[in-house]
């Protein structure tokens, strides 16, 4: 009997295993549309690591509020979290990163990502673990703000309005200067990590809240450390190894740029820890766990924008500038324009952002071993695109804040009863309490 060629016996199982493997599309200038398996894995990674910011944002405001109002905070938050998190599938995406057309709104090619593409264009990496990982920043945006209303907003209030706002002013914002819209692709605006779009929009949102609604009840006598400091400082502790995963992941590869936007995020955000110790020494008499945690805030909102940008010694210098401003904007909102920022949303965030994306113009130069200036672009000129690209951003956020607040009050009333309040919204909207040593 005659033995098989060798030939005869490889050519079927080559055509078996060719049917099994999964046939790769072309894009449309004729390169096969594959994604690049390491920078997937990398991204995957970094999105389920930096979904510790909303747990740890969560513990970071209950540890600071009173103790009747515990678990209305964390409910805030992981609702906030689940609704808007279901909008970014139905609606935000496409509207933020959808096919760009005219540089204003995505076109609506992704509504319900029922139609994502292969690769993200621009990316080795496959649409859905680009909208993971920008669904992460869409759902903390809207969650830092519950920080302003804290202790007094309704419930029912809070969530209608965060879902019209995620819709209204984050996605358009984030499609301006992430999705390659107008203000990164006319004005040269930068933001590496969330510091104009996640938060000058949430911060200057939350000022705008903040004198809406009014001032609580009994603040006068409430400790400005919150009921539970030692919840705070966990908090804190979690958003910062959750935001330095989101930024190691903006670079959207497993390469150089991702490990030296984390040493720069960790640099700026322990120099801003460190700075807020020292000024509360100088100015209360003690370092406490309260203002480390503040200081950890200021450190992240500050280097968000620049993170991938500048060096481990530029972030040094900017973490002491983004602690030393964001410790001045408390007390100053607080004493000399009396608003009841409840948990200094506007201070941390709003004024963090914008140093970072301000002081960002001149560390950008590739003397201070910053990447350098886009072609046509200097220091002033940087300057002047992060400045137009702030100044957007917070006149959208507030325009639309204040008309989407009040569109939300026609379903439910802003705020709760002056009994609702003294109770504690723990029992009076939850009808729980935190804890039960019964």
């Amino acid at each position: 009997m005659t033995r098989p060629s060798t030939m005869a016996i490889i050519l079927p199982l080559s055509i078996m295993a060719t049917s099994l493997v999964p046939a790769a599309a072309l894009a449309q200038d004729g390169r096969l549309d594959v994604a690049d398996g390491g920078d997937t894995a990398w991204l995957l990674a970094a999105s389920l690591v930096g979904l510790l910011v909303l747990p740890g944002l969560a513990l970071f405001y209950a540890g600071r509020v009173r103790g009747r109002n515990v678990l209305s905070i964390l409910i805030q938050c992981g609702a906030i979290f689940a609704a808007t998190s279901t909008l970014w599938i139905i609606v935000g995406y496409t509207l933020a990163f959808g096919d760009v057309a005219g540089g204003w709104l995505g076109r609506g090619n992704a509504w319900m990502l029922t139609a994502l593409g292969n690769v993200r264009a621009g990316t080795n990496l496959p649409e859905s673990v680009y909208v993971l990982f920008q669904m992460i920043f869409a759902t903390l945006a809207p969650s830092l703000m519950a920080g302003a209303w804290a202790e007094r907003a309704r419930f029912g209030w809070a969530m209608v309005f965060t879902s019209l706002w995620s819709i209204v002013v984050y996605a358009p914002v984030a499609h301006w200067i992430w999705g390659d819209g107008w203000l990164a692709r006319s004005v040269g605006t930068l933001d590496w990590a969330g510091g104009i779009v996640v938060n000058v929009s949430a911060g200057v949102s939350a000022l705008v809240i903040s004198v809406m609604i009014g001032k609580r009840k009994g603040t006068a006598s409430a400790s400005r450390h919150g009921q539970i400091p030692a919840l705070a400082v966990v908090g804190a502790m979690l958003l910062w190894i959750g935001w330095l995963a989101l930024s190691g992941g903006a670079a959207l590869s497993a390469n150089d740029d991702a490990a030296a936007a984390i040493l720069a995020m960790h640099a700026g955000t322990a120099a801003a820890a460190l700075t807020w110790l020292v000024l509360d020494r100088v100015t209360c008499g003690k370092c406490g766990g309260t203002g480390f945690a503040m200081g950890v805030l200021a450190g992240l909102a500050t280097m968000a924008p620049a993170a991938g940008f500048i060096s481990p010694g530029g972030a040094l210098l900017l973490g002491v500038a983004g602690g030393a401003g964001c410790h001045f904007a408390i007390r100053l909102v607080r004493r000399k324009l009396h608003i009841d920022d409840a948990l200094g949303v506007f201070a941390i965030q709003g004024i963090g952002g914008l140093l970072g994306s301000l002081l960002l113009a001149g560390l950008l130069s590739e003397r201070l071993g910053g990447v350098g200036y886009g072609e046509g672009m200097n220091g002033v000129a940087q300057l002047a695109a992060q400045g137009i690209g702030i100044g957007v951003a917070a006149i959208w956020s507030a325009v639309g804040t204040v008309i989407l607040a009040l569109m939300a009050s026609l379903a439910f009333p802003m705020r709760v009863s002056e009994d609702a309040e003294r109770e504690g919204l723990d029992s009076a909207s939850h009808g729980e309490k935190a804890w039960n040593f019964d």
